[in-house]
């Protein structure tokens, strides 16, 4: 019997996609007689669940990636924080089978490098000076969030291995047809990394640091398996972010309000302002989220003398926290800390969620418990020459990579003996 036949398309905004196609892709539930064994056929990990996080743990079989949810997407395009005018236009790939659409890669076509969390300046730089057009490029990942998470995403129970390719070449013809300089695959999961590199991408590895909770029943227990010196020092920070009459509310659902996001989206403009120049997401974003995603989203606010002072925004999958905008107008010692980390880790204890995430960059969290984690991205460079010279800075990069997550890791904050106790 002849194979199905698979057919490529661009589109160019996510609502020419219906919701429960991109859903079905991008947070399959599998088929439940297979739970206790989820299919990585390829190489590629079988996506995850559309459970709502609210309603699954640690312990759940289902993986839910809010960011890579239809919800997520429309929410950045309909404000108008993911567009054209924007400089990220869509152009999401899709790969039918006998019409049907089987695999998605979530895809913009970028005038710039902003908004990535995975540098090329320099490669831009470098390939202008010689007298080439870095940009369009194309850039699949989700825009404006460095969170790891699928980026070829695949409907369950159809052949992993032939849409993963025919989604593979379709990024390397997409790039032909749009003339871009190269294609970005950021914040994939690793098993995608190793897919993509058969496929002629680039591996470029880069690191974050992350949270990990090993059974912790309250954050007492989190305090416990750091050195002496380290589990005093957070203890001090927490009781001192307070010592204003700050008051601290971890809102998600109804809770969340229309005044909480007036409130919050100051904090956002006032810290993007100072760190970006422009910050990237428009108020019409957070109501929009506000309306389709309350659920998967935690909203950490600190409170004084009647008014909010400062908050952070984080979303909730099935297993991971994802910490991402933090700001305040009022600043107080240890306030981001206590914020943006520990009430994180506290929130994820309580859910029984296996990881925080706290977004791109920021050694200081080492002494908060955050371990380096190490990021995955791939990179299609359509100049042959361009592809050798970063190539061979890229091997050199994951070496210095490796290595500094290496001695980070080993200078952390956990005790190295079960007799260190005081």
């Amino acid at each position: 019997m002849a194979a199905s036949e698979i057919t490529l398309e661009a589109v160019s905004s996510v609502s020419q996609i219906p919701a429960e196609d991109w859903d079905a892709c991008a947070n399959p539930v599998p088929d439940r007689t297979c739970l206790n064994g989820l299919d990585t056929l390829g190489g590629l990990d079988t996506p995850a669940s559309t459970n709502p996080a609210a309603d699954s743990g640690a312990g759940s079989a289902f993986h839910y990636n809010p960011f890579v949810s239809h919800r997520f997407f429309a929410a950045l395009e309909a404000s108008g924080s993911a567009c054209a005018r924007t400089g990220w236009g869509p152009r999401h790939l899709l790969a039918k089978l006998d019409g049907a659409i089987a695999g998605i890669v979530p895809c913009y076509l970028k005038s710039h490098s902003q908004g990535e969390y995975v540098f090329d300046r320099g490669w831009a730089d470098a390939y202008e000076r010689a007298g080439g057009r870095y940009y369009p490029k194309l850039q699949a990942s989700v825009p404006f969030t460095p969170a790891t998470g699928p980026r070829l995403l695949i409907r369950d129970g159809v052949d992993k291995d032939r849409i993963g390719d025919a989604l593979a070449s379709g990024l390397v013809a997409l790039c032909d047809a749009t003339k871009a300089s190269s294609v970005h695959v950021t914040f994939a999961r690793e098993a995608e990394w190793k897919f993509l590199a058969e496929h002629g991408f680039l591996q470029r590895n880069d690191q974050q640091f992350h949270w990990h909770n090993q059974g912790y029943q309250n954050f007492d227990d989190f305090l416990a398996t750091l050195n002496s010196r380290h589990r005093k020092a957070i203890k001090r920070e927490r009781r001192d972010a307070l010592a204003s009459g700050i008051t601290i509310h971890a809102l998600t659902g109804a809770d969340i309000t229309e005044d909480a996001w007036d409130a919050f989206f100051d904090f956002y403009m006032e810290t993007g302002s100072r760190k970006w120049g422009r910050p990237y997401l428009t108020r019409a974003f957070f109501s929009l989220i506000g309306e389709t995603m309350a659920k998967d989203v935690l909203l950490v606010m600190a409170r004084r003398n009647g008014r909010w002072i400062a908050g952070a925004i984080n979303f909730i999958g099935s297993d991971t926290l994802f910490g991402r905008n933090w700001g305040a107008i009022e600043h107080h010692p240890f306030l981001h800390f206590e914020v943006c980390y520990y009430q994180a880790i506290d929130f994820a204890i309580g859910r029984g969620l296996k990881t925080v995430e706290a977004g791109a960059q920021g050694e200081h969290k080492i002494a908060r418990g955050y371990l380096p984690q190490t990021t995955y991205s791939a990179h299609y460079i359509a100049d042959s020459g361009l592809r050798r010279a970063i190539a061979d800075y890229l091997k050199q990069e994951r070496a210095y990579v490796a290595e500094a997550a290496r001695e980070l890791t080993e200078a952390g904050p956990f005790r190295k003996s079960a007799d260190e106790t005081s």
